[in-house]
């Protein structure tokens, strides 16, 4: 079938699209910067179209027979609203142009009591689905455990760093949480199941959160968790302490909390003789996720997709395009080291190697981002030795990337104004190589200035090392290899 996918860049969207193609249709990705797929390795077997579901869709759908609709505007302010709007224009685009069915994977849900405001505008999409004139399978999870997601992501640094574990009300809630594998391999069966309905799924197991972590703990081999009961700690008081000891930022880990305040267990399970095969266990899940994320395998992550609130322009070529003050930090240095080495020591950057000077002032710089509501820096990389254009990296995001040339890095994290980071390797001219770096800040008003003006004595310090360290690195490497 011709399948068009929506949120292509996203976690779910970035691995529904590859196991599409092998289940032999012909997808179709819409997404608003067509720059993020462009390394992904199923890239050149898609056709991707840029746009946003807020927009006229009608090219987007023409020909299409399916859409999978996995986007949602969890960070904005009105998100409810925009989900809502976004959610009507791609049903009345399908229905012009004569989809045959559109699968949604909304949020688990109890019936007859208040929702969070996450979950409750996950069922109002799956509502406005279900009402169009086009058939919906609306797929609905509760905590999803796989690699990189944010979920996942939560529960393991919450049950790997708090060996006492300060547990609210909400942790003795019943769960059912799915592995991701699980998940994808519905999203793609629906592609063909001829209904208007909506389906729970869930794994075979329902636990609390309590016993999702303390399971955790045993599959990964740490010692026993001790447990300290604190009633009074809010699902938003809950978020602040994620943000803190987690890489999920509060802006996320928020939502999060409050749909786990609800119970959340299958009061269904049709899904699973229309789409028959066993479902992972928990304890299986939590393996296959650990193992995939120590060897480096992790094929999408939460952070995949654009935060909110940061810049999304691209570096400017003209300093004077804003009409206005650009600040430069730029700096080079010459090494013995072949430019293939010293490329490897660039494309490694950022993550568990860090930032080659002065950890602890890169990671003051991180812990400030997270208090004032940014990403901080322990978002780190998908893997550790190559990057692609559009992934996180620590509080950065990847804007370009000319392999064994140029590493361009934009700024997520909270600062008046805009910022690039640029590394480039050139070959030298009697052998070697030259490491060249370039920080760029865009100043936003008065803050701006005063910014730059601040942090710019620490520049010498931090960038000057960074070089240094950088060019010193990749001679390491070169002589070890030749002793």
């Amino acid at each position: 079938m011709r399948c068009l996918v929506t949120g292509a860049t996203g976690y779910l969207g970035g691995r529904l699209v590859p196991r599409l193609l092998a289940e032999g249709h012909q997808v179709r990705c819409l997404v608003r910067s067509p720059e993020k797929l462009r390394d992904v390795p199923w890239a050149t077997d898609v056709e991707i179209v840029r746009g946003d579901v807020l927009d006229d869709l009608g090219e987007a759908m023409r020909d299409v027979e399916v859409v999978h609709y996995l986007v949602h505007s969890l960070h904005s302010k009105d998100f409810a609203g925009a989900d809502r709007e976004a959610a009507e224009n791609t049903a009345r685009a399908a229905a012009r142009a004569g989809v045959r069915r559109i699968v949604y994977l909304g949020g688990l849900h109890p019936e007859g009591v208040p929702l969070s405001p996450h979950l409750a505008s996950r069922k109002e999409v799956g509502e406005v689905f279900l009402r169009s004139p086009v058939p919906a399978v609306v797929l609905q999870a509760a905590v999803i455990i796989g690699s990189g997601s944010a979920s996942f992501e939560m529960l393991r640094y919450l049950t790997e760093r708090l060996p006492v574990m300060v547990t609210p009300r909400w942790v003795h809630n019943r769960i059912q949480p799915i592995a991701v594998r699980d998940v994808l391999r519905y999203l793609v069966g629906a592609t063909s199941l001829d209904a208007n309905r909506t389906f729970d799924v869930g794994g075979p197991d329902v636990l609390t959160y309590l016993e999702m972590m303390l399971r955790y703990a045993r599959v990964a081999g740490l010692p026993k968790r001790r447990v300290l009961p604190v009633p009074v700690l809010t699902p938003g008081l809950s978020s602040h302490w994620v943000n803190l000891v987690t890489p999920v930022p509060r802006s996320i880990a928020k939502p999060l909390i409050e749909s786990l305040v609800h119970e959340v267990v299958c009061r269904e399970n049709d899904i699973r003789e229309l789409l028959p095969g066993e479902n992972v266990g928990y304890d299986k899940a939590v393996e296959l996720a650990l193992t995939k994320s120590r060897d480096a395998d992790v094929e999408t992550r939460w952070s995949g997709a654009s935060t909110p609130g940061a810049p999304s322009e691209p570096l400017p070529t003209d300093p004077d395009w804003s009409g206005g003050s650009v600040y430069t930090d730029e700096r080079e240095r010459r090494t013995e080291a072949t430019p293939e080495r010293l490329w490897e020591v660039v494309e490694g950057i950022g993550g568990e190697r860090g930032w080659y000077s002065f950890p602890l002032a890169w990671a003051i710089r991180g812990w400030l981002d997270r208090l004032v509501g940014g990403v901080g820096l322990r978002r780190g990389r998908r893997d550790p030795h190559r990057l692609h254009v559009g992934e996180a990296l620590d509080f950065w995001r990847v804007e370009e990337v000319e392999r064994g040339r140029l590493l361009r890095l934009r700024a997520e994290m909270k600062v008046p104004g805009k910022a690039w980071l640029e590394l480039r390797v050139a070959e030298g001219e009697r052998g070697g190589s030259t490491y060249r770096q370039r920080a760029v800040f865009v100043p936003k008003g008065l803050a701006g200035h005063l910014y730059w003006a601040v942090v710019w004595p620490f520049h010498g310090v931090v960038f000057g090392s960074m070089v240094r360290n950088i060019a010193n690195e990749a001679e390491l490497h070169k002589n070890f290899r030749k002793s």
